[in-house]
């Protein structure tokens, strides 16, 4: 599903080169469900926005569903996105102007796709216990609420991968095990999943959590996954 290849990505901070992501190779297999774990700064974030394509690499490539995904264009790489890629994001990104509903089904109507929208979008809302929200704005919304309009959103297309950075944050334990049980079934599912986190006690649910430090994996171990 996902193979990277010699990534780099540099900032200038002041006077200073600083590698986030350097020289580095890895590869998910189809539904497979990894965590990427490391300290703050160790260049997990910033390996996630390169995998979905939100930024680019200075050196390296990126492979998803066999497709040369690093090599797109800005355009190309925004429509695979739409229809390949669940991106749920640290920083809340919903747009204020729209209520919870029409937020999660955004990436539909970007792509103009036929169907049920609004019974996808019902179901989404369902599983995350947010159905009451349908028409609430984003800034009434509390820090937890707002997470699970981003989850929502992201499934919202069905993709094949999906990218989560911290998306338990803001959550209490019972919601956090909830969407944690939820990543679980759409994993069984057939979908792959990529999780960034700090939570030590969400690692059960994936199949493999890798540790990143200065840009690099230091560690890789399987995890006891719950359930399975």
């Amino acid at each position: 599903m996902l193979e990277i290849n010699g990534l780099t990505k540099k900032y200038k901070r002041g006077e200073q080169i600083v590698s986030a992501v350097c020289d580095l190779s890895m590869t998910v297999a189809d539904g497979e469900f990894v965590h990427i774990v490391g300290h703050s700064g160790s260049g997990k974030s910033t390996l996630l926005s390169l995998i979905a394509g939100l930024l680019t690499p200075d050196a390296g490539e990126i492979k998803i569903a066999a497709a040369p995904f690093s090599t797109l264009t800005d355009e190309e790489r925004a429509v695979f996105r739409n229809h390949n890629i669940g991106v749920i994001p640290q920083m809340p990104t919903l747009l204020a102007a729209l209520n919870v509903f029409d937020n999660v089904a955004l990436p539909w109507y970007l792509a103009k796709k036929d169907g049920d929208v609004a019974g996808r979008v019902w179901y989404l809302l369902d599983e995350l216990g947010i159905r009451d929200l349908a028409t609430a704005l984003p800034h009434t919304l509390s820090g937890g609420e707002i997470r699970r309009v981003l989850i929502a959103r992201a499934l919202m297309m069905e993709p094949k991968l999906i990218l989560a950075d911290e998306p338990t944050s803001d959550l209490d334990p019972t919601r956090t095990k909830e969407v944690m049980e939820l990543f679980q079934r759409i994993n069984r599912q057939g979908t792959t999943l990529v999780v960034v986190t700090h939570e030590t006690d969400t690692l059960s649910y994936g199949d493999r959590v890798l540790e990143l430090s200065g840009g690099k994996f230091v560690t890789c171990q399987q995890s006891h996954v719950q359930g399975r």
